[in-house]
């Protein structure tokens, strides 16, 4: 069998995609009122991103000795390639490196530095690797490629959330105060930082698409796209998109689910612009 990935469900894989792979994506935590959901929990309540006092936490050491020991045994001895968000945006990451311990050297635990479906096209990567016959040092490399080259913007409709979360850094806190300014963040090294402010969401948004049509450089790209709360703006980014890169091998729309939601909070609209994949094979219901 080939090596097995995991990663958690900030990556954001539609469940078509990553069951293609057999991709393990390992649920986050959310807690409102005392009560713990798990990301995937269907009684996760509709309106949690709007909610005041939710707090989020990241996958953990239990959790993912679960998550490893499946995927070893599916791997029939050829191991595993964990890929988990930015150590600096959750400690996931660092229950991956406690929960690899356990099996002495079969895991491979990737820093993704980033978050959302930017995880996912690093899993993505390390997954075709290991279908192409790579063992799992190779797999594991073919993920810190990815995860070095892979570029991940966002339009938020306000930083509260993200203020309130910790998830954003005081000089960006700063220049993102200002009444009425609408910020376009990227990840950078790990962490999210303010590219650029505009005065109306829209001016955003094409900021965004003009950013990430740079940066693909006319080379074929895997596009994502991914928002809270907000198909209809996520649909028109697509379209826009598709019209202006000059070759696009695949593309996945998703929600950011209901932990990134929380910290971006509703409307939120982001890009995710991916240059070393093959193209992605899914069912019909990935996006």
């Amino acid at each position: 069998m080939p090596v097995v990935v995991v990663t958690d469900s900030s990556a954001r894989l539609p469940a078509a995609v990553a069951d293609s792979y057999d991709i393990i994506q390992v649920p986050l935590h959310l807690t409102l009122d005392g009560t713990d959901y798990l990301e995937d929990d269907e009684n996760v309540p509709a309106d949690i991103v709007s909610t005041p006092g939710v707090t989020t936490a990241g996958a953990t050491p239990h959790d993912l000795v679960q998550a490893y020991g499946e995927a070893i045994e599916r791997s029939e001895g050829d191991g595993v390639v964990a890929v988990h968000m930015s150590r600096k945006l959750s400690g996931t990451w660092s229950a991956g490196r406690l929960a690899a311990e356990d099996y002495s050297g079969q895991v491979r635990v990737v820093d993704s530095r980033s978050v959302g479906l930017a995880v996912g096209f690093v899993a993505i990567a390390a997954a075709q690797a290991a279908r192409d016959g790579a063992d799992r040092d190779r797999a594991y490399e073919a993920a810190i490629r990815q995860a070095a080259t892979v570029e991940s913007l966002l339009c938020v409709q306000n930083l509260d959330n993200l203020r309130n979360s910790g998830r954003i850094s005081a000089a960006s806190k700063m220049l993102g105060s200002a009444l009425s300014i609408k910020p376009i963040l990227h990840v950078v090294d790990g962490t999210l930082t303010l590219r650029e402010r505009t005065r109306t969401f829209s001016k955003a948004l094409d900021k965004m698409s003009e950013a990430a049509i740079d940066y693909a450089d006319g080379r074929p790209v895997t596009l994502g796209v991914q928002h809270c709360q907000a198909p209809a703006a996520a649909a028109d980014l697509v379209v826009r998109l598709r019209e202006n890169l000059r070759s696009v091998t695949s593309s996945i729309t998703v929600d950011l689910g209901p932990v990134l939601g929380c910290h971006v909070g509703p409307g939120a609209v982001g890009v995710v612009i991916g240059t070393q994949l093959d193209p992605i094979t899914r069912g019909s219901s990935a996006g």
